[in-house]
């Protein structure tokens, strides 16, 4: 039988205290009501290689029921980071130092916004910075994913940034505000009329009580624009006013990124990331082909398994697990490694829920496979998920893959006659590819381009698991254009 349908509409946004908001832009939010909002310890933790900080995840998870029966360079599709030069009067060149950017991270953390944002300005050719504001630097953000800083807030606080972007999310926002260090580091950044940024709840809950958007034009998610001041809010996707950038949710991080780095970089850099990255253009509304329609349907909350390695791309990960969960489905990411600890594309540091050994005990309504060239290959060698796939495919389960995943299933013999698109550096090796579309179905299969695609596969799988209702809701939530009918 189908699933119920959650039909929230915008308005509802309107009808709650701020407090109450956290079930839309966190839903784990009541985990972190144990956490003290202090400001951050003077001790910093240090990170090593991939010797992560250990935390026991508060993420709750529907119980399962039993199944009877070295990491490599990230070849992950990607531009060359820039080398920006200078010729001087001598016609020599010389090159600038990279431009610094900082990221800060707490408890509750938006995880879309902060792994965009990462991946978007290293790509770029920056040198991002995400530092913790709480006493370790291992997180878990807003829906459950975990994540790992590069180092303490502390240790940033006599650095100079050419650049601070803040995520947002609940309670994320209020960490980062009651952060004495980072509001220093803020206050001195707008002084100095250094570039800055916040996102989704961060300019009113975060920039606003510093006194940082004093006669600028400003724009945040809307349920918390009645939070802004009157006369400078606006309900722009991207607003840029003198040094400050603001935005409204996760569903516009690649656009708020993507400022940043033409602020940063210039328009040409920018352009060229967004290409890679797979970003639509205005005219680009081609979004989804089905073939051979079934139904989607489970008696029970769905269970999905991402399983994931070292190089696989961060942004596909990080994505699917938040908004498949945001729909409440229970997502368990499994480590190919030996270790939960995954360094996946572009230095983002993840904390997978298990080994793929223990994940592999329980039966899974879906598998989701994601990209990067490096992760795929070591997702293309585990015998136990291979095992798990194709075992998938048999009894008639649902099973999907992203960007460079979909050569996995076509060399593992599960694409034979069926329909799949894939990211374009590999889709010509598929036998039945689907260009142009960002989202393929074929029964019960899905696939995608990967990258900034990925929300409208996620989206897609809420609607075909849960109906339109429930994937509007949640597109609305993360202030996702998503199509009317």
């Amino acid at each position: 039988m189908r699933v119920g349908v959650d039909a929230l509409q915008t308005s509802i946004y309107s009808q709650f205290p701020m407090e109450s908001l956290s079930s839309f832009l966190s839903p784990t939010f009541l985990n972190f009501s144990s956490h003290k909002l202090s400001p951050m310890a003077a001790s910093a933790t240090t990170f090593s290689s991939l010797s992560f900080a250990s935390m026991p995840s508060q993420h709750q998870r529907t119980p399962t029921p039993k199944r009877t029966s070295k990491p490599t360079k990230s070849l992950s599709p990607t531009i060359p980071t820039p080398t920006i030069t200078t010729t001087t009067s001598t016609t020599t060149t010389t090159s600038l130092p990279p431009k610094k950017v900082l990221v800060p991270i707490g408890f509750g953390t938006e995880e879309m916004e902060a792994v965009i944002i990462v991946d978007v300005l290293r790509r770029a050719g920056a040198d991002v910075t995400v530092a913790s504001v709480e006493p370790q630097l291992q997180i878990e953000a807003s829906s459950g994913t975990k994540l790992v800083a590069d180092t303490s807030i502390s240790t940033c606080s006599d650095q100079v940034f050419d650049l601070v972007a803040l995520p947002g999310g609940m309670p994320g926002s209020v960490r980062l505000r009651d952060c004495e260090v980072l509001q220093k580091i803020m206050s001195k950044q707008a002084e100095e009329k250094r570039l800055y940024g916040a996102i989704c709840a961060a300019p009113a809950v975060t920039l606003k009580p510093w006194g940082l958007l004093k006669k600028k034009q400003t724009t945040c998610h809307p349920a918390f624009m009645d939070k802004l001041p009157t006369f400078w809010a606006v309900k722009s996707s991207i607003q840029v006013s003198g040094e400050l950038t603001t935005s409204r949710g996760p569903g516009t991080t690649f656009e708020f990124a993507l400022s940043l780095a033409e602020q940063l970089f210039g328009e040409s850099i920018a352009k060229e990331v967004g290409q890679v990255l797979l970003v639509s253009t205005a005219d680009d509304n081609h979004t989804k082909e089905e073939f051979n329609k079934v139904e989607w349907s489970v008696d029970h909350m769905p269970r999905v398994l991402i399983p994931v390695a070292n190089g696989s791309e961060a942004i596909e990960v990080v994505t699917i697990a938040d908004i498949l969960r945001r729909a409440k489905v229970d997502v368990i990411i499994a480590s190919l490694e030996k270790s939960v600890q995954i360094l996946a594309s572009q230095g983002t540091k993840i904390v997978a829920d298990k080994l793929i050994g223990d994940a592999a005990e329980s039966i899974y309504d879906i598998i989701i496979l994601p990209g990067g060239t490096a992760g795929t290959e070591r997702i293309h060698k585990s015998k136990i998920l291979k095992k798990l796939i194709k075992e998938q495919d048999s009894s008639g389960r649902i099973y999907g893959a992203v960007c460079s995943s979909p050569a996995v299933l076509q060399r593992q013999g599960l694409l034979k006659d069926k329909r799949a698109t894939a990211h374009p550096s590999v889709i010509d090796t598929l036998t039945k590819a689907v260009d142009g579309a960002k989202v393929v179905i074929d029964g019960k299969l899905i696939t995608s381009r990967g990258l900034a695609t990925v929300a409208d596969f996620a989206l897609t799988i809420v609607g075909k698991l849960f109906g339109y209702g429930r994937a509007r809701s949640v597109a609305e939530g993360l202030v996702f254009e998503y199509p009317r009918s």
